[in-house]
């Protein structure tokens, strides 16, 4: 960490908490007590009014008159941004969360609860495999250069890209980069997991003038269609969270009547028949067509004369 980043730290840190000894300082930037000691006369001499109490129960405090006039972030708000990094941690996958989880933590009140929000998320092992592609897709937006690779597309067919990145996005399970594609002279998305031989380039670029005006168009948006099923109560709450209580009606003793807008596409098809023997379609009846020969082919690879 950066003397000047540490800085900074300190006076946040000690906005919010009373007293901090020298030991809790240098165990949170990994430092020696005389690198925090020195720090303290930095600031001293920036007109910062640090004080320092000696004795067991001593530290180092800001005064009460600055914290009121130079208070950044309220108690709660800064519980909420502490609450909320938490729990996306395993989703993020940076290797700076944690410093800023442990920096906002410290500057969050002791009287505080902790633990009220937990979010759990799979483990997954192919979040830690793709931590160096976004790593560097993250160093090529910040420095502006370009970034190549091969691109495995859902059809596993490949082709080498060398891309102008503009944005990560995280969308459900999946990470994805959006950029313009020199191939394609077009802005186009990628899925981080279909990329491979990733490098970032030397050469720079200069962000394009419509940039803002060509984001929607390279984020696809499937057609949706509107699709009425029936399902047991036994998994209403999956539908009520994904699509809320109003697609939930009363329809039998036995099923519920779901009215949902999904993909027409096999992604829409994957998401229905997750449920089983728990959801039947109704209408449209040529999504009922489309759906049952999706079925039909799932279940041809599992027959004596589709086996191999």
């Amino acid at each position: 960490m950066e003397k000047v980043e540490r800085l900074i730290s300190i006076i946040m840190i000690l906005l919010k908490k009373d007293i901090v000894s020298t030991k809790e300082f240098a165990q949170l930037f990994n430092v020696s007590k005389r690198t925090i000691i020195r720090d303290m006369e930095t600031l001293g001499l920036s007109n910062i009014p640090i004080y320092s109490i000696i004795g067991i129960n001593g530290g180092y405090g800001i005064m009460d008159e600055y914290k009121v006039d130079k208070r950044l972030l309220s108690s709660s708000d800064l519980e909420n941004i502490w609450t909320a990094l938490s729990g996306l941690e395993q989703i993020l996958i940076s290797e700076e969360v944690e410093v800023t989880i442990k920096k906002i933590e410290a500057m969050v009140s002791p009287l505080a609860p902790k633990g009220s929000i937990q979010l759990s998320f799979y483990d997954w092992e192919g979040r830690s495999e793709i931590r160096q592609t976004l790593k560097t897709c993250q160093e090529a937006i910040l420095k502006r250069r370009f970034v190549s690779f091969d691109y495995i597309d859902k059809n596993d067919t490949t082709t080498k890209r060398t891309v102008e990145p503009y944005q990560l996005h995280f969308s459900e399970t999946s990470w994805y980069l959006k950029g313009f594609c020199l191939q394609r002279m077009a802005y186009r998305t990628f899925k981080l997991s279909r990329i491979d031989y990733l490098n970032m380039n030397e050469q720079t670029f200069s962000p394009r003038d419509d940039l803002l005006e060509q984001e929607l168009e390279a984020s696809y948006q499937p057609e949706l269609v509107a699709v009425k099923a029936l399902i047991s109560p036994g998994i209403k709450d999956q539908f009520i969270e994904r699509y809320g209580r109003k697609s939930i009606e009363n329809y039998s003793p036995e099923y519920l009547l779901a009215t949902v807008h999904v993909p027409q596409n096999r992604n829409g098809f994957q998401f229905l028949s997750s449920f089983g023997t728990d959801l039947e379609i109704v209408e449209p009846k040529t999504y009922v067509e489309e759906f049952r020969d999706y079925l039909n082919k799932m279940v041809e690879k599992y027959t004596s004369k589709g086996s191999h």
